[in-house]
């Protein structure tokens, strides 16, 4: 069992000043005999009292003594099997016991402080920090920690997850903070720094290196198991999970990492600097800032580009979700380009579609007017896809369907009417009066309608208006194709012409 130093102080005390039996400082201060051998052996001082007796297991002690310098990690039920095997004829609770008294203890390791210049070195880790709940979603939050070896600076900045393309977003925010960068950046030896490595001989991720051949500087990898030797980013995380995250609330990411950045240049600036105490961290940059590499024009690109194929229906898949596309687009091979706000949607260099980034599960983002001719065409499809669109704003919506099918209603009036009221309350509410609409057994529009004009009435709220346009209003929203402006210069051309 595992005791305080304050408990050990005592043993010794006990045994070499008060000459105490081993018993009576047990009784005493209530724990094993066992451990205050332990704890008087340990110590490396000469037993005292009655001599010990002969224990079955001495005649295996130089085999235990050998197995154990080979294989120090050898667990004490494997080792007992093989003195067993030998003729042992003890249990293997007590052999437990005994082992733990002759497993060879590692030594202390001693470590040198590493010093550096300032703008020298800067180090860079991930640390996790838990789960987000994104509507269906579960995804990691992942924090990207960097900080300058000399000065202590620190940037944070949360991620939904460790992608490289966050990886480097997490770089380019640090350079922009600091004005520049150091010359040298410390990694773990995670797949977005190294991709493999034997020994000494290290290949580094192809994409990594060519963001240091754009920002000039030197990328180097940790020994394998070595977090000492980059123990100011281990350190700056466990800070930043102490001092920042421990109890934080807040809304969203967006504003998580608008509290994080307001501490690094707060909170965190503001501490005593460890390479010179006399200086705080942030005036120790203020000197630090001078010797950093300047940055070059213009920023590395750090957009997703992943190649998806469309298949029969007008979509394309990308991180858990659904993006329309043109419907002539079906059945071929197109590039998504993606930035944390965006997606886009490419063909070489034409951009067949733009969309806000969803980082939900399952969730179908459209741009409507693509998708209106081929509607048009399918007929039968107008159905299901009001269907299809009420069951994905609002999950709950699919069992007051099944409920009215059992009971004949007809679904296509339900499910247009349930679409009036999600165009003018909201997938929330929506969801809210669908969930009373069910808790009463009536599964019905008007019941929905009659428990939402109640939640409006409850929080005092206006009454929601419909606004329709007229169709010439309507019409100037539509998108317009631009002209190609090539046989405006030929007729230029021609008019120039002497001839």
């Amino acid at each position: 069992m595992s005791i305080s130093p304050e408990t050990e102080a005592q043993i010794l005390r006990y045994c070499h000043a008060e000459r105490w039996r081993i018993g009576t400082i047990a009784t005493q201060l209530g724990v094993h005999h066992g451990t205050v051998r332990r704890v008087l052996t340990q110590a490396g001082l000469p037993r005292t009292g009655i001599a010990p007796r002969a224990s079955r297991i001495d005649p295996y002690l130089s085999f235990i003594h050998e197995t154990l310098a080979q294989f120090p990690t050898l667990t004490a039920s494997r080792l007992y099997v093989m003195v067993k095997e030998r003729g042992y004829p003890g249990r293997p609770d007590h052999f437990r016991h005994l082992v733990a008294l002759h497993r060879p203890r590692p030594k202390a390791e001693a470590y040198l402080r590493l010093s550096t210049l300032p703008g020298e070195q800067a180090q860079v880790d991930w640390g996790h920090f838990g789960h987000l709940e994104i509507g269906r979603a579960r995804r990691a939050l992942m924090a990207f920690v960097i900080v300058l070896a000399w000065s202590r600076m620190i940037y944070l900045r949360f991620f939904p997850d460790a992608r490289m393309a966050n990886f480097l977003r997490g770089h380019l925010g640090a350079f922009d903070a600091w004005g520049g960068l150091a010359r040298v950046l410390l990694y773990d030896n995670l797949k977005s720094a190294v991709v493999e490595r034997q020994g000494q001989a290290i290949r580094f991720n192809p994409t990594l290196l060519q963001f240091a051949g754009h920002y000039r500087y030197e990328p180097r990898p940790v020994a394998i198991a070595r977090g000492n030797e980059k123990g100011r980013v281990e350190r700056a995380i466990r800070y930043a999970r102490e001092a920042f995250f421990a109890g934080r609330s807040f809304l969203d990411l967006a504003d998580l990492n608008a509290q994080a950045e307001a501490w690094c240049t707060g909170e965190a600036a503001d501490r005593r600097c460890p390479e010179d105490p006399s200086l705080s961290v942030r005036e120790a940059f203020a000197r630090e800032a001078a010797h950093l590499l300047a940055l070059p024009d213009p920023p590395y690109p750090t957009d997703e580009q992943v190649a998806v194929k469309v298949g029969k229906t007008p979509y394309v898949r990308f991180d858990l979700n659904d993006y329309s596309v043109p419907p002539e687009q079906v059945q071929q091979t197109l590039t998504v380009v993606a930035d944390p706000l965006r997606v886009r949607i490419v063909d070489g260099q034409t951009v067949l579609a733009t969309h806000r980034r969803s980082y939900d599960r399952g969730q179908c983002i459209e741009e409507p007017a693509p998708l209106a001719s081929l509607v048009e065409q399918k007929h039968q499809a107008s159905v299901h896809r009001g269907t299809d669109r009420l069951t994905r704003a609002v999950p709950e919506s699919r069992e007051l369907l099944v409920q009215a099918a059992g009971r004949g209603a007809n679904l296509g009036a339900i499910t247009a009417a349930l679409l009036r009221l999600l165009d003018r309350y909201g997938a929330s509410e929506l969801r809210a009066g669908i969930e009373e609409a069910l808790a009463r057994q009536v599964p019905h529009p008007n019941a929905v309608r009659l428990a939402l004009e109640r939640r409006r009435e409850a929080t005092d709220r206006p009454p929601p208006v419909e606004i329709t346009l007229p169709e010439h209003v309507q019409s100037r929203d539509t998108p317009v194709r631009p002209h190609r402006l090539e046989p405006y210069d030929r007729l230029t051309e021609a008019a120039d012409d002497p001839e």
